[in-house]
């Protein structure tokens, strides 16, 4: 395996949850200030997902006091302890960057009702079972025996 890719395959999350474009999700991210940490949860619809691997985001946008805010996270992030899935909606595109034009309830995408709301996790990598270690057995080999084998060798 390429250096790179097994130093990335070490940082990957083993479980990764199964986000979508057009869902309202809820993450829960932690915050270091000075010498305490916190979780702070940020709520709002996916409006992309970019990348792969190691590098994967998604962006989430909500409006707080009127203002549109978005923040994109990072899918194997130690710093994103969940998500959590609120709402499932119906998305027929990829990118939801006409979301920004729009405002109050028309800044939203339609529900699917039909769907559960269910938070599920996609094994990424799965852990590897420790190799036991390979027991080796020395022969003590003289000087006569490895003569009589040379002649049988031949």
């Amino acid at each position: 395996m390429d250096i790179i890719k097994s130093i990335e395959h070490e940082q990957l999350k083993s479980k990764v949850p199964d986000i979508r474009v057009g869902n309202t999700v809820r993450v829960h991210q932690r915050i270091k200030e000075g010498n305490r940490q916190r979780i702070q949860v940020f709520e709002g619809i996916v409006i992309k997902k970019q990348n792969g691997g190691l590098n994967e985001t998604f962006t989430v946008r909500r409006v707080a006091y009127g203002v549109g805010v978005e923040k994109t996270f990072l899918l194997n992030s130690p710093l994103v302890e969940k998500v959590e899935t609120v709402r499932v909606g119906k998305a027929r595109r990829a990118k939801l960057y006409y979301l920004r034009d729009r405002v109050g309830k028309a800044a939203k995408t339609k529900e699917d009702i039909g769907t559960r709301i269910e938070n599920n996790e996609i094994v990424v990598k799965e852990e590897m079972p420790a190799e036991e270690p390979v027991k080796e057995e020395v022969v003590e080999a003289t000087a006569e025996n490895t003569a009589e084998e040379v002649k049988n060798e031949n």
